[in-house]
């Protein structure tokens, strides 16, 4: 008899509520504190995931990371002016960098250490890459056919575009000239057409659109939301920007948010203020597009939801408090709202434990995964306390109070400069965390974090192995287009599966940096047929997504999910 999932039980599901306090910090005070529920599951012996440490020396601490298809290998790097790493160029393949330090505008030192890694994650053999110009606190993104497209940075990376193919051989291609301004602590975002949008950044209220290769912008967009949103400490850095299901972009800053119509450069409407706090850079809070359900029978684009969900961050007087030792409590609360309704309002929600600077991650199985971060204070050196090191599972579509489930805790702190990444067996690759200027490994509280590791969501309970289901097709080389049919074919040690405990899901891996996953997106395909086709063997027939709005051009990670469980991921490119 196959192992079927434990059934959930209500057997520890307890509530808190939490009293209004008036608040000595800003507009944090909540007139309406939403309810606190944490459901536990089932008996303590319950799977709440599990933790593997991969890598001892990664050679960089990952500030940003990425998953490139092409290879299936990540990309991990930092700033280039961070001093000695944990790994050197190959000999003779030094870089030259002006040493400010020097009157002489002429005098130049060599730069023989690695800032970026290409990390085998099967493996965790690393190749050392060499960046140029400085990526530190930059955006990117995955491009259409794979190539890993970076934008921005401090100093003479501030107008670069950096290209990295993901071939066996290949290092980064860069073009330091590429934008009109520059970009620092912005945000990017693939467009329908396969484009690139490229958002605010330091003193910066405009956007501008990635040039083709080897071509310079001239021009960009002035954009006063992104002025208006600013406070004394910049608290509207890194927007959280998605594309909604219409078309047209998701902008938020600090605690406001708009919807940009990338066409026209026309604002179509502002949402409601989510209250509460700062939720953007150097507040860091969480953001995510929750999965995209879509329909057979209905693939109309226009009654596609598009939720989002924005969890934590700081009071917007955190960042000036943390000057003078002060350790403010980040925020616990989340708000919930559908983009596509032009009524919708925000639904607040409570958090276990507040978080500041943690990660959110869509899984295979459509839940939501918050991991790293820390309780007290904001982003910056030095600037947090109190690690938050127990990751929190949001089940979406499950009723309010059974939500959030505590999962497993690391032992290692993971908060400033720290990053995640889901990989194509499901597992998540956790790395980076810097609290200092320069690497410092001695003789601090939080020393740089150059180790690697894995967790294990509770999907892969070991008494569940043998309900994984596996993917037999292979999609490699093939090019699936828009509203057509496909059919995977997967392996599952049972006689019958019932179409009701399975869906296909299609995840488009992001470009991970500061606490804010870019381009993440998850979609839930429509199930046209299910079939035997053998012992233990079955096709199921998927309808791709309808449109580009509704799933960019690129590669996507397809999973087979049957009663809560993910298969390992297949690469699939859409267009």
């Amino acid at each position: 008899m196959s192992i079927l999932l434990k059934s959930l039980t209500l057997l520890s599901l307890f509530f808190t509520y939490c009293l209004t306090q008036p608040s000595l910090f800003g507009n944090s005070r909540v007139t309406k504190t939403p309810l606190i529920a944490i459901y536990n599951g089932g008996d303590d012996t319950e799977y709440r995931g599990g933790w593997e440490l991969v890598s001892e020396n990664a050679g960089v601490s990952a500030m940003h990371m990425t998953i490139m298809p092409n290879t299936n290998k990540a990309v991990m790097f930092d700033a280039a002016g961070f001093g000695p790493s944990g790994i050197s160029l190959p000999p003779g393949d030094c870089r030259p960098v002006f040493d400010e330090r020097d009157g002489n505008e002429d005098h130049y030192e060599l730069d023989c250490w690695a800032h970026a890694v290409e990390f085998d994650i099967d493996t965790a053999d690393i190749r050392p890459l060499k960046i140029l110009t400085d990526t530190w606190s930059s955006c990117g993104g995955l491009s259409a056919n794979g190539t890993l497209v970076q934008t921005g940075g401090w100093g003479d990376g501030g107008r670069s575009v950096r290209y990295l193919s993901g071939c066996k051989a290949c290092d980064w291609e860069e073009h330091p000239m590429s934008l009109s301004a520059s970009r620092w602590f912005s945000t990017q975002h693939i467009l329908p057409n396969g484009d690139f949008i490229v958002i605010g950044g330091r003193r910066m209220f405009s956007y501008e659109y990635v040039p083709k290769v080897e071509s310079s912008n001239q021009m960009y967009f002035l954009l006063p939301f992104l002025q208006e949103t600013t406070d004394p400490v910049e608290n509207n850095l890194y927007p959280f920007v998605f594309l909604s299901t219409d078309g047209n972009i998701f902008i938020f800053a600090n605690n406001r948010s708009i919807l940009l119509n990338p066409i026209t450069n026309k604002i179509i409407r502002e949402l409601p203020v989510l209250d509460g706090g700062s939720r953007n850079y150097p507040s860091s809070g969480m953001a995510a597009l929750l999965p995209i359900k879509l329909n057979v029978n209905d693939p109309n684009s226009n009654v596609i939801r598009a939720e989002i969900l924005i969890c934590g961050g700081a009071d917007p007087g955190a960042g000036k408090l943390v000057e003078k030792g002060i350790f403010v409590t980040a925020l616990q609360d989340c708000g919930r709202i559908d983009i596509a309704n032009p009524k919708a309002t925000w639904q607040k929600e409570m958090m276990p434990t507040p978080r500041t600077m943690g990660d959110m991650l869509i899984l295979p199985t459509g839940d939501i995964l918050m991991i790293n971060g820390a309780k007290k204070g904001t982003s910056g050196w030095n600037f947090a306390e109190d690690p938050n090191s127990t990751p929190l599972l949001y089940k979406p579509d499950n009723p309010e109070t059974q939500r959030f489930m505590e999962l497993k805790a690391t032992t290692i702190p993971r908060m400033y400069g720290s990053t995640s990444m889901v990989l194509p067996d499901g597992n998540i690759l956790v790395a980076g965390s810097n609290t200092n200027y320069y690497y410092n490994f001695t003789g601090v509280k939080y020393p740089t974090e150059l180790r690697v590791e894995k967790f294990y969501p509770p999907y892969f309970d070991p008494l569940l192995v043998f309900a994984r289901p596996i993917i037999v097709s292979d999609y490699k080389g093939i090019m699936v287009k828009y509203q057509s049919n496909f059919v995977i074919e997967f392996k599952l040690k049972k006689y019958k599966v019932n179409q009701l405990d399975l869906k296909v899901t299609m995840y488009a891996p992001p470009f991970t940096t500061h606490g804010f996953s870019m381009g993440q997106r998850l979609l839930v395909l429509g199930i046209k047929g299910l079939e035997n086709v053998g012992l233990g063997l079955f096709q199921v027939e998927v309808v791709a997504p309808p449109t580009a709005k509704i799933a960019p051009p690129g590669f996507y990670l397809v999973f087979v999910v049957h009663n809560g469980i993910p298969s390992s991921g297949i690469w699939l490119q859409i267009a």
